[in-house]
């Protein structure tokens, strides 16, 4: 078999390369499934196709680890409680520059290889931006040959599966492990034991330092499953692994034999529910209690395993800082501070001074968000009944602070409760965020915009303590996922019109397109891509909602989490005023549009799931309305997902990025959208002024207040009343939700939407940046009525918009963060899996 692989990898005959993908392929049929060809069924055939893929990828995965490993070089460790992983097996042929090969392949043995890989389900590993971003990440860190491995927990049913009844969310599992995960290895090798609740037993060692032996109450076990991650043009396979809880005792005999059968397996079931979903439920303690477990098994498990990795090859700890560094994306993973104090002082046996310095030195921190409810506080009675040992350890931490802070006469005690672990009050709380500032040697935002709010709005304190900590690292995406496999005819007339392929690995390249911005008849090929783009999109909602929409309409897009601060409620208002202004003037200027959205609402917030069924209402009433509904539709797509937004992606002609000020720290999708030729409707938010700054103001569409603008407003005093008094369209539309026009004269249905607009204060400022909106999207159809000035202008986003690479943002973190140094695969050939990955 590896003489096969070795011809599809490395031999220079195309029709060789095809011949062995074919016979890998029904050996694949075969040897793991017992089927033949002609027998398979669709099912198997993507299983078995997933499993030719692994098959390409093994030699390389091992080699890679083996090249690290003799190069005992630094590495990075990057763990993060999601990553949106998208659908796999087409990705890795197009790194492996084997799409078109596999595609021939299959099409000989009379099969479609899209059809196949179309059955694919979305990893259930992350839920929006975070995830997506550290999947990003990944693609980048291999492509770039860097040294890096990825850690999460192989989440068995995702977040949950969106489906719409009756116009509101409902959740249900998400079955993506349905039929197992063919491109991942299970290692059980190197599973590890994770201890919870009990109490802490102190001693003396030979060198006088107090240590701790934890006596838990119950022991839970961490199962590896390891995904491979191939670089674009390189060797190089990463590994990103994903932890799965099992229990420490599967089956109690002695219980069973008792005949007590569900106590017999109980710990079973009790144990396995930590890797069962993300984010669970926190509105209650049960859901609090689970997802401060899951996050302490995500790093109890990484971070022995980490040191697995690094006594492989070194054997003095101390010297963790120069071969190891932590990135923690966002708070989910900074039990990762107190537990690898833990391990350097009660398993390594250092003292306190010397596991602090090799902390400190070892863990990085990103932060991806300025809403206070994100930033994650623990309840301090909780926490310590359930990791007593780490509760000990940050109560030291948090006096050794407290006293170097009171130390100095110059801070206040107001300024020291502020930056304190440790909250006080009735309830005690564990400040998670405060604990990654304090304690990591970099903190990073992913924005321009939002790493200035991080030092002057939510850590302005700890950035007086701490000024060199602080520094930005705007997020990018990954253009082999974004353009090359999303859309792939305006990849090719790239390429063509280039006359290359090097701008997938050096995106900046795309500026070389700005040469085409009057040569009419690129124009012309931009324009029926995005036309075929949008025929596609609308046969698919067509297809999943039963909704014909006019694909020579302008697409105008919201797709992303559902959140009030991201405002799909602003949209869908401007929606209803874009309908009253075509039932009572018939604006001529008014663009014909569909109005897409999609997004998830998380299961405990009940403003967000109102607002989806909002949405809902208003569309039904929108759509039905026969003056009306050849000019205007509205549609929401339930489910969102990576395969989802790849489709959606190519077909927007406008991008709603319509967050108040302040509030996004950068976002991906508004990258993601100009790269594929949209343009940008959106406020001075996030990256979306950077993305202004490359783009050009010219080639953009900006509203709103700015921060500056909302911070004179609030303290002037917002009243949103005034602009209901002030604006018809308002007030027309805000009366119709007062008076139950949407819900069939139910006036309670809606009732909070009205409340949180007016009469408790309209905190996200929708009703002042309306008028504006109104304005913008104007102008939106003003421009997009002159179809060469919009393809001109979209041009311009595709070819300006090559900053925003993940390899790029990468390329800043190993040079300003984590000093990585590149290592290529030596060979792919002949090497034995003797170093433990």
């Amino acid at each position: 078999m590896h003489d096969i692989v070795d011809v599809i990898l490395d031999h220079p005959s195309y029709t060789e390369k095809v011949t062995a993908f074919q016979i890998t392929f029904r050996k694949s049929l075969e040897h793991n499934f017992g089927s033949i060809l002609e027998k398979s069924s669709p099912r198997e055939q993507l299983l078995g196709l997933c499993h030719t893929v692994r098959q390409l990828l093994m030699n390389r995965w091992i080699a890679t680890q083996g090249t690290y490993y003799r190069s005992n070089g630094k590495r990075l460790y990057y763990l993060s409680m999601e990553y949106l992983l998208g659908r796999l097996v087409k990705n890795a042929l197009i790194n492996l520059d084997l799409l078109e090969v596999g595609r021939e392949a299959m099409q000989g043995l009379g099969l479609d290889l899209d059809s196949i890989a179309e059955l694919e389900m979305d990893p259930g590993l992350g839920n929006g931006g975070l995830g997506r971003l550290a999947a990003c990440y990944m693609d980048s860190l291999s492509t770039l040959n860097l040294p890096a491995y990825g850690y999460g927990i192989r989440f068995e049913f995702g977040m949950f599966r969106q489906v719409i009844e009756n116009g509101a969310q409902k959740e249900v599992p998400d079955p993506w492990l349905r039929d197992g995960n063919p491109l991942e290895i299970e290692k059980n090798i190197h599973s590890y034991q994770i201890c919870f609740g009990g109490k802490s037993v102190f001693h003396e060692n030979v060198q006088g330092h107090i240590f701790a032996e934890w006596e838990p109450e119950y022991k839970v076990v961490a199962v590896p499953h390891d995904l491979p991650v191939p670089g674009y043009g390189t060797m190089n396979v990463n590994s990103l692994r994903l932890w799965a809880a099992k229990a420490d005792e599967e089956f109690h005999f002695g219980i069973f034999d008792s005949g007590d059968y569900v106590g017999a397996v109980m710990d079973k079931v009790q144990s396995e529910v930590l890797s069962k979903v993300l984010y669970p439920n926190d509105s209650n303690e049960l859901g609090k209690l689970l997802r401060l477990k899951q996050q302490y098994f995500l790093v109890a498990a990484s971070l022995q395993d980490i040191l697995r990795r690094f006594k492989n090859t070194n054997s003095t700890i101390t010297d963790l800082p120069s071969k190891v560094v932590i990135q923690l994306n966002d708070t989910h993973p900074t039990l990762a501070i107190p537990e690898l104090m833990r391990l350097l002082i009660d398993v390594e046996s250092l003292s306190w001074e010397e596991a602090f310095a090799i902390t400190q030195q070892t863990i990085a921190f990103t932060n991806h968000t300025v809403m206070p409810e994100a930033l994650e506080c623990w309840p301090g009675a909780m926490f310590q009944k359930t990791l007593p040992r780490h509760y000990q350890i940050i109560e030291e931490m948090n006096r050794r602070f407290m006293k170097m802070l009171k130390d100095k006469p110059i801070y206040d005690q107001s300024f020291i409760e502020r930056v304190s672990i440790l909250g006080r009050g009735a309830q005690p709380e564990v400040r998670m965020a405060n604990l990654a500032v304090a304690t990591s040697f970099s903190v990073n935002g992913v924005a321009a915009l939002h790493t200035t709010l991080l030092k002057e709005k939510v850590f302005p304190e700890f950035h007086s303590l701490f000024p060199d900590k602080f520094n930005n690292k705007t997020n990018g995406i990954s253009p082999r996922r974004w353009l090359r496999l999303a859309n792939p005819e305006l990849s090719s007339l790239i390429t063509e019109s280039l006359g290359h392929e090097n701008w997938v690995t050096d995106l900046e390249q795309l500026r070389a397109l700005e040469r085409f911005v009057d040569d009419q008849a690129f124009l012309n090929q931009l324009g029926v891509i995005k036309q075929r783009n949008k025929e596609r999109l609308a046969t698919l909602i067509h297809q999943e909602i039963a909704e014909k929409v006019d694909p020579n309409s302008m697409f105008d897009v919201l797709v992303k989490r559902i959140h009030e601060y991201k405002r799909q409620l602003l949209k869908i208002l401007h929606c209803l005023h874009m309908y009253h202004e075509l039932r009572l003037n018939y604006d001529e200027h008014q663009q014909p549009r569909t109005v897409v959205f999609a997004g998830k609402a998380a299961p405990g917030y009940k403003m967000a799931k109102l607002i989806i069924q909002f949405i809902h209402a208003a569309a039904a009433m929108i759509n039905r309305d026969p003056l009306t509904r050849d000019r205007l539709k509205v549609v929401f797509l339930p489910n969102y997902n990576v395969s989802l937004a790849e489709r959606i992606i190519p077909a927007a002609n406008l991008s709603e990025q319509i967050s108040t000020a302040g509030t996004e720290a950068s976002g991906t999708g508004n990258m993601k959208f100009c790269l594929n030729g949209a343009l940008i409707l959106g406020t001075l938010d996030g990256a979306n002024i950077e993305i202004r700054d490359h783009v050009g103001a010219d080639n953009i569409f900006i509203f709103g207040h700015n921060v500056n603008e909302l911070r004179t407003l609030q303290a002037s005093g917002y009243r949103p009343h005034d602009y209901y008094q002030k604006h018809d369209n308002i007030r027309r539309i805000l009366d119709e939700i007062r008076h139950g026009f949407f819900s069939r004269g139910d006036r309670e249905r809606f009732k909070p939407i009205w409340d949180t607009l007016v009469t408790w204060g309209d905190h996200y400022y929708h009703l002042a940046d309306f008028p504006d909106y109104v304005r913008s999207n104007e102008e939106v159809d003003k421009v997009y009525g002159d179809q060469r000035l919009w393809q001109q202008k979209s041009l311009m986003n595709i070819a300006r918009i090559g900053w925003f690479s993940s390899d790029r943002a990468i390329q800043e973190y190993t040079r300003e963060i984590w000093h990585l140094h590149p290592c290529p695969l030596e060979q792919a050939q002949g090497v034995e899996d003797r170093f433990g990955f």
